[in-house]
């Protein structure tokens, strides 16, 4: 409900409505994580006097100007950002669009999401296959009726060649890994919003995640305090357990310095310590804060003066940068520089580091000084601040190393404090950070150059993160994108894949993400990894399968117009057939468990064919010697004197449990046969199950024996048809075996 040249009164907890420049402010802090991605509350200082009659024009609708949130000391704040400590008066200078948030979402609505690899590769297969099953069909038409001059029979023969080599498994093989992928997902409290990405997190080379609220909590925690001893300094981590009673001063003096009910971080921090360490006593809930002096550009220190009743004497505690509280202190030179010592030596470990001190003070007629200058305060000691790491991450991106998965962190917080959350999370940097204003200078040439050995980006603006992905996607690479900010929106819709944080992200985050990590969980990101790869190469099975199963079928199809032959299928035949192909190409392999190295292989390359040469030659190897086997014995039958139904049942029964010695052969990779028997699958025996009934139905009952025109099955010809799958399934094996071996010899 504001315009271009409103007043905006700002206090703590206030989310901003808009773009806007400060006129005055009192210790005003903003949390501006969602558009920036730094974890820390910034500074906000009042802008210089403006000329007379700037303020009417820009009411008006004349031009402002409105800097780029980041880092302290600004004079604007931003739409949808969070007012965490102070007051301050500001005029609206951008709304809707023009704002800072308003950008991200032009950005947004502007990028388009790629078209995954693998739903591109099976539109091409699925065109060329339509292709060549019409053509031939088309052909058997005209030559059956030519030649024999049966056009019924030709059609028919058509039809069935039809039925047996359009691909309407592909699309169905795809749509049901895809579902069941994301139902598998769903079950690790992960939410998929676009199916089709899921195969893609199989060729994931590069993730790259945001730091604040994805690999860290998004929560200020005191992790380390540091007192003077007289010798030098005692330290006490938050791994260390109790807190000795050497550093309660320190303590209790910080939770003073902070505000009662805090919205700030860090004097969140400060309070969640306290409760856990110090008596319910020394937060002295019943003191009155009788005077506060708070941050300014010339005193970065918070200090408060508290009385305590029936007491005349005041308390006086503060803290704030090591510098300030330092000048406080009056300090001599060399404890001053002890001091500046052990305060870098904690932000070396990527620490926001903050000095306390206490003084205490007896007001005399004059009141209390008008700057904190005027206390005499004593040094306590300093506390280090960082937003941790969420638990199992370290975990995860060595199991993302392991997969051959390089994990990239981009993030707008300080350099020095990103590449040290980069070495705590395991990432392998080089102590190498690019950072925004270096990327703004680079070309799209010069910046991909840079993206392939750069781990750690710093102090980068939201389009800039795009950029990044962009120049990643462009040197080849299939980009995963993690966040959960409004900065991160656009990168993760341009994404291959987009993996926003459910529990704190936001809902724009949310809406350009494909995933959707419910539990905040970075962990799960591998676990949706393991499970891209194992629908991959469940995938490939399935169509290894497919490609397989429909030789034999369009061979025979094609056999009797060749070689003069009686028809041995009719569409019905086909139509029984694919009730065991359709349920085994989808459900079947789609539930078949993982490879044993799934996770300890490269990615796959994206531009590998769904269809390898290898893949097809293995396939067409697999069906031929089906054809053959098959084909002979329907040949062998009839030359030796059984009747023609009597062949054609004992060739189909042949056909369908040559099928089943395709599916077990599939099954395993390595071509053994017990690895095939033993994997744990219960979908495939419920479908073989199935097919054998339908089976034993169509020999046995006769008017479905009619309509399939079977005689009624001997012990002869179904005997020979049993001893020949086995004897199929057996080369099969020894086929599949062969294969394995040498491709195994080749990856050396």
């Amino acid at each position: 409900e504001v315009v271009r040249g409103d007043l905006l009164v700002l206090s703590e907890g206030d989310r901003i409505a808009a773009d806007a420049q400060v006129l005055s402010t009192n210790d005003l802090r903003a949390d501006e994580s969602l558009l920036t991605g730094e974890a820390l509350p910034v500074s906000k200082v009042a802008a210089a006097p403006e000329p007379a009659g700037s303020a009417d024009r820009a009411a008006a609708g004349g031009s402002a100007s409105v800097a780029r949130p980041g880092g302290d000391g600004q004079a604007q704040v931003y739409a949808g950002t969070l007012v965490v400590s102070g007051q301050g008066l500001a005029r609206v200078l951008a709304t809707g669009p023009a704002s800072e948030i308003g950008r991200i979402g032009q950005a947004l609505s502007t990028t388009a999401s790629p078209a995954t690899p693998l739903s591109l590769q099976t539109r091409h297969l699925v065109g060329v296959f339509s292709v060549i099953g019409l053509t031939l069909s088309v052909a058997v038409v005209g030559l059956y009726g030519a030649l024999r001059g049966d056009w019924i029979a030709g059609l028919l023969a058509g039809i069935t060649l039809a039925m047996s080599m359009l691909p309407q498994e592909f699309l169905l093989i795809l749509t049901v890994f895809m579902a069941m992928g994301a139902w598998r997902l769903s079950r690790q409290r992960v939410l998929t919003r676009r199916p089709t990405t899921i195969e893609a997190l199989g060729a994931a080379t590069v993730l790259c995640t945001d730091k604040t609220g994805t690999l860290t909590q998004n929560r200020m925690t005191v992790m380390a305090l540091t007192v003077p001893d007289g010798r030098g300094f005692t330290t006490w981590t938050a791994n260390d357990g109790a807190l000795p009673a050497t550093f309660h001063p320190l303590l209790e003096s910080g939770l003073l310095a902070s505000e009662r009910d805090p919205f700030d971080a860090m004097d969140q921090a400060f309070g969640r310590l306290a409760a856990e360490h110090l008596p319910a006593s020394h937060s002295h809930p019943d003191w009155d804060l009788v005077q506060d002096y708070g941050l300014n550009p010339t005193l970065l220190a918070m200090t408060h003066v508290w009385r305590a009743p029936g007491e005349t004497t005041s308390r006086v505690a503060v803290k704030g940068a090591q510098e300030a509280v330092l000048g406080l202190c009056r300090m001599s030179a060399l404890d001053a520089r002890q001091v500046t010592d052990a305060s870098q030596a904690m932000a070396a470990r990527g620490l926001r580091v903050l000095a306390v001190a206490r003084s205490r003070f007896e007001p005399g007629p004059a009141g209390y000084p008008s700057t904190p200058q005027g206390f005499a305060f004593e040094f306590l000691g300093l506390v280090g601040l960082a937003d941790p790491l969420r638990a199992g991450v370290t975990a995860a991106v060595q199991d993302c190393r392991n997969a051959g998965i390089r994990v990239v962190m981009i993030t707008g917080d300080h350099p020095a404090t990103a590449q040290a959350m980069a070495s705590q999370a395991g990432l392998d940097s080089g102590g190498a950070t690019l950072t925004g204003t270096e990327l703004a200078t680079m070309d799209d040439a010069e910046l991909r150059r840079r993206v392939a050995a750069t781990t750690v980006f710093a102090r980068v603006l939201p389009e800039q993160k795009l950029r990044i992905v962009q120049a990643l996607q462009a040197s080849g690479e299939v980009v995963a994108m993690t966040g959960d900010g409004v900065n991160d929106a656009p990168s993760l819709k341009a994404a291959h894949i987009g993996i926003a944080m459910g529990g704190r992200g936001t809902d724009v985050a949310r809406e350009a993400a494909s995933l959707v990590l419910l539990d905040d969980d970075f962990g799960a990101i591998v676990a949706a990894v393991r499970l891209g790869r194992r629908i991959y190469d469940n995938l490939r099975k399935a169509m290894a399968f497919v490609f397989a199963v429909h030789v034999p079928i369009a061979g025979l199809s094609l056999m009797p117009l060749l070689f003069g032959l009686p028809l041995v299928f009719t569409p019905v035949h086909i139509a029984f057939l694919e009730l065991l192909i359709d349920p085994v190409c989808s459900i079947v392999f789609e539930a078949e468990p993982e490879e044993g190295d799934g996770m300890n292989r490269p990615p796959r390359d994206p531009a590998t064919p769904l269809f390898s040469r290898a893949l097809i030659a293995s396939s067409l190897a697999q069906g031929g010697l089906v054809l053959l086997a098959v084909g002979l014995f329907f040949v062998a039958l009839l030359q030796s004197g059984v009747a023609e139904a009597a062949a054609r049942g004992a060739t189909f029964t042949a056909l369908v449990g040559c099928s089943v010695a395709l599916i077990l052969v599939n099954r395993s990779l390595s071509g053994r046969l017990w690895s095939s028997l033993l994997r744990p699958n219960p979908a495939l025996w419920r479908v073989l199950a199935a097919t054998a009934a339908l089976l034993a139905a169509v020999l046995l009952i006769t008017p479905l024996r009619v309509l399939f025109r079977f005689a009624a099955p001997t012990a002869g010809p179904m005997a020979a048809a049993g001893a020949l799958v086995l004897a199929v399934l057996a080369l099969l094996m020894a086929l599949q075996r062969l294969l394995w071996l040498q491709r195994r010899q080749l990856s050396r």
